[in-house]
Order: C-alpha cells, then structure tokens, then sequence
C-alpha cells in the first residue's frame, strides 16, 4: 500500500513537471514571434502616429484661429456695448453741476414771502422814480376834459398820434357842450388818424352828452360817476382821477400788466384784480406815480418783444432778467428813449447798471 502511493506522487510530480515546461516553451515560441515581428511593424506604426499627431495638431490650430477670429470682434463688440452703458453717467454729472449757471440774475425763491415781495416792489419803484423823476402822462392836455377825451382816444393807438388829433379837435369844440353837438361825421374825420374812428366818435360825443345832462358840464372827480361815461374804464377814470383831480389811482394799462407779471408782483391777468393785488403792496399815496414809473420803463426800456435787459436798471430786482438782450452795448440800440429822448429824463448809461463782470449791480439809492 505504501509503495503505491509513493509511485502515484511520483507520477503527478512528473505530469506537473511536463505541463509547465510545456507551458514555458509555448511561451518563449511566442515572445520569439512577437520580436521577430516586431522590427518590421515598429517603424510604420511609428510614421502613421506622427501624421495623425501633425494632422490632429494642425487641425487644432486652425480651430484656435478661427476661434481667435471670432472670439476678437466679438470681445471689441462687447467693449463698444459697454461704452455707452458708461456715456450717460458722464453726461449727467456735467448737466447737474450746470444746472445753478441758468440763474443770470438774483431772483426771488419760490417761496418769497410777503414781506420780502413788498420791499422788493417798493425798491423798484425807487429805482424807477430816480430814473424818470419826471414821469406824466403823456398825453397833452389843459383841463380835465381835454384829458378824459384825450385818453378814450388813446385805447390802440400812440399817445403820439392822439397829441397830433386833439389840438385841432379841441380847437373845434372846446367844451363838452360843443362836442355833444357836433355833426359825427365831422368828427369822424378828424379822429381818423386814430384808429377805431368811429367807435371812438360815438365815445366821446355821448360822454359829452353824459357831462352836459347829468353833471352840469363838468368832468366828475369820483370813480363811481366816472365809470358811468360811455367809454369810459376804471383805467381811463383813474388816469383822470389821479392826474387830474391828484386822487390816487393805478393805470392798468398794457405796459403795466406787462412789467408786473414780469416782476412776479401778481400772477393775476384781470386789469381789476392786477390793480387790487398791485395796490396792496404801496401806500395809497404812491399808485399815481407808481403807474407813471412803470408805463414810462414799459416803453422805453422793458419792451414787450426784446426787453432791454442790459440797460435796465431794476435788472437785479427783475426775475425775467435774461428774457431780453443783455449786452449792455446791443440793449442801448433798444432803448426808445435815445431817438429825441423826453424833458427831464435823467437816465444813466448801461454799463453804470453792471459790475465788473458784466452782471446786474445792485440799483443805486435802493435801500
């Protein structure tokens, strides 16, 4: 029993010996194959390698090119949207520091008190009182009924051309008794060059009519009674009243709405509730004059159509300062007065209205 199991160890020992010698020379016939292969392959492996390398590189950097094309304009494209994104931060900090250069002239707040529009309106008419110290009306006149005539005549027309009407018209008929007598025609054609001829006409015959029945021939001197005469306003009563029988009255007229809207003394556009508004702010003593001042600076330097802003001497009072032409030396073409002038006119040049740098100066005398 014991020798059998001796011989069959033996065998399998054997059997294993054989397996793997068989084993390792099948595996030295393959790795002499292999390198005897190997030589021959290695070099053509080798060349198709290095084509399809160039080839995949050489693709590569023709992408990156096209990328590089692409990606370029796109980039500047990007760099462009971006500016403008910036522009308006850059516009808008200029306009707001410029924004406080609009103001030319010392205005008043918005929000200016009573008191501080009184005592600027009271320094205007200062001012203006020393500049025509002799402002009248300036229509011509003897008598009160010359002057209520004389201004029914002046509604749309010049003071000028009524002067040139009257002395003949009144050489006519002198009295209201003669006027509410007279042939209409007749007066028609004397009041021609006037304008509105014959409504004016029927004004001043049935206002002489009105004086002859009702007040003895005599020219009223309250506003109440004076109202009453065909042709015959609160403007035209107060000019009769104030120049006439030296009543206090304000003349509303065109000018005078003009240069007190001008003035921000009233938004007010009713003659009536200008001449309530406008008379609260002076002493009743001082509306005549008041009304002659303004009329006065209305027509030779505060003109409706280009205001003479350079040679106006209430510039550092006026709000609208800038509305007209500034330079002192183009304003002074403006000014009406400088063509003949007018009696008592004391009237300083423009540039005494300006400082050093050329802006308004403070009015001399106002206090």
């Amino acid at each position: 029993m014991g020798e059998q199991s001796s011989d069959g160890g033996e065998k399998a020992a054997k059997a294993v010996k054989r397996t793997a010698a068989k084993r390792a020379s099948t595996a030295a016939g393959s790795a002499e194959k292999a390198a005897a292969e190997t030589p021959a392959e290695a070099p053509a492996g080798t060349s198709a390698e290095k084509a399809t390398a160039e080839k995949a590189t050489a693709k590569k950097a023709t992408a990156e090119k096209a990328t590089a094309k692409i990606a370029g304009p796109v980039k500047k494209a990007a760099v462009a949207r971006k500016k403008p994104a910036a522009a308006p931060e850059k516009a808008t900090a200029p306009v707001r520091k410029a924004a406080p250069a609009k103001t030319v002239a010392p205005q008043p707040p918005a929000d200016e008190s009573r008191t501080a529009l009184v005592r600027r309106a009271r320094r205007i008419n200062r001012e203006l009182a020393e500049v025509y110290p002799y402002a009248h009306p300036e229509l011509d006149f003897d008598d009160p009924f010359q002057l209520l005539v004389a201004t029914v005549l002046s509604a749309q027309t010049t003071d000028l051309r009524v002067n040139q009407t009257t002395p003949s018209l009144f050489a006519k008929y002198p009295t209201p008794e003669d006027l509410a007598a007279a042939d209409p025609e007749e007066v028609e054609e004397i009041l021609r060059p006037c304008g509105f001829f014959r409504a004016k006409t029927r004004s001043v015959i049935g206002l002489s009519k009105a004086l002859t029945e009702d007040f003895g021939g005599e020219v009223p001197g309250r506003l109440e009674d004076l109202v009453k005469l065909p042709g015959v306003g609160r403007k035209t009563a107060f000019v009769v009243l104030g120049n006439a029988f030296g009543r206090p009255g304000i003349t509303v007229d065109t000018h005078f709405q003009r240069l007190v809207r001008r003035w921000r003394w009233t938004g007010e556009t009713d003659p009536d509730k200008i001449e309530a508004a406008v008379g609260a702010l002076f002493p009743k003593s001082d509306w005549t004059d008041l009304s002659h001042h303004v009329i006065w600076h209305g027509r030779r330097i505060c003109h409706a159509r280009k205001p003479a802003c350079g040679a106006c001497p209430v510039a550092p009072l006026c709000p609208a300062y800038g509305e007209g032409e500034t330079d002192p030396e183009k304003a002074k073409k403006l000014l009406k007065y400088e063509k003949g002038g007018f009696p008592g006119q004391r009237l300083r040049p423009p540039q005494a209205y300006l400082d050093a740098g050329g802006k308004p100066a403070p009015p001399l005398g106002a206090g």
